[in-house]
């Protein structure tokens, strides 16, 4: 195998040498690296493969993200936004089926107010103690971060979705920063939770120069999560004529986070599932380790369509969680009821 390869995870990368990781990507370099990423991740977490209840609680968005199904300029999106009563529902529904986190996502919402979410959190800890609560509700004030940790809130997601502030700009309209975006995943880190970072593989105007630095971040931040997935475009989006990213080059980038970021928490995310019907055991084989069945209530699943024919359904769905148990039995992985933590060194 090409020398930086087999260095990969053994000193720190330039974003440069990282770019010409990705150039190096054929189905034969992303095969030796699922290996060698499956023994990694099986060294710290084995052959467990984590299941998180994600509950999409509304579909309203005050941004315009030039790539996003639920931006705040589709008229065509049927908007909704769940009751506190309805995501409690859903918790209690996963609970009963196994479910010891829950995702809590959304748009960037003034309706779910520190206080408002804040009372939640402590409702869903007070009934399941023994859980661990993630949230994914986009960029928020730092006080606004203290509270809902101090409430309970164990994780946040939030993706940067790319390192290249240039590259962020065209994805984003100008009243979008990404020094605001980055600022946020360090008041997240500061505040002691576990933190999620991520982008998506093959967004428009991404290169391998882009994707290095995006990698280069990520050695340097070490999440304990990373979603990643490939970009698929959403009709009613300035992008709806791009091209969707490929399933191949986002699980051979699964590898190259999980041997980076050893003992990270990674999804094989539902993009996934929807470009390829083995997208998710793809991913998994590729050191993910984590993935999360939609807890949502059924009748609005279908309109949190952050991009076109998003799964949401069979597999997907949380109540089919012993289906996806025997896929992934199939493949010699275990789904385990667990919080999942991220597993600290030493």
């Amino acid at each position: 195998m090409n020398k930086l390869l087999n260095e990969l995870g053994t000193r720190p990368f330039s974003a440069a040498e990282y770019a010409d990781i990705v150039r190096l990507y054929t189905p034969e370099t992303a095969a030796a690296l699922a290996a060698r990423a499956d023994a990694v991740r099986r060294t710290h977490y084995g052959n467990a493969i984590f299941i998180r209840g994600l509950i999409e609680i509304g579909n309203i968005c005050k941004n315009n993200c030039l790539y996003c199904g639920i931006r705040r300029d589709n008229a065509a999106c049927d908007r909704y936004r769940l009751t506190d009563e309805q995501i409690l529902a859903c918790c209690e529904e996963g609970y009963a089926l196994g479910f010891r986190t829950f995702v809590l996502q959304g748009g960037e919402d003034s309706a779910f107010s520190d206080a408002r979410l804040c009372a939640l959190i402590a409702a869903i800890k007070a009934a399941h103690p023994d859980c661990a609560v993630t949230l994914s509700l986009g960029e928020r004030s730092h006080d606004s971060y203290a509270a809902l940790r101090q409430a309970g809130a164990d994780r946040y997601l939030l993706r940067h979705e790319t390192a290249d502030a240039t590259h962020y700009a065209a994805l984003h309209p100008a009243d979008m920063s990404f020094d605001n975006r980055m600022a946020c995943l360090q008041d997240l880190r500061a505040l002691g939770y576990q933190v999620g970072c991520g982008f998506m593989v093959g967004s428009p105007e991404q290169t391998a120069e882009t994707l290095g630095k995006d990698l280069k971040f990520i050695e340097e931040f070490q999440p304990e999560m990373c979603g990643i997935g490939p970009f698929i475009p959403h009709a009613a989006t300035v992008f709806a004529d791009q091209p969707a990213g490929d399933v191949g080059l986002t699980c051979y980038l699964l590898s190259v986070i999980r041997l980076i970021c050893p003992r990270v928490l990674l999804p094989a995310t539902t993009a996934l599932g929807t470009l390829a019907e083995d997208g998710r055991e793809r991913g998994i084989r590729a050191g993910a380790n984590v993935v999360m069945p939609n807890l949502s209530p059924p009748d609005v699943r279908g309109k949190y369509e952050l991009y076109n024919h998003k799964l949401s359904t069979g597999a997907e769905s949380a109540q089919q969680v012993a289906d996806l148990a025997k896929r992934l039995a199939a493949i010699d992985y275990v789904v385990v009821t667990d919080r999942g933590d991220y597993k600290k060194e030493g």
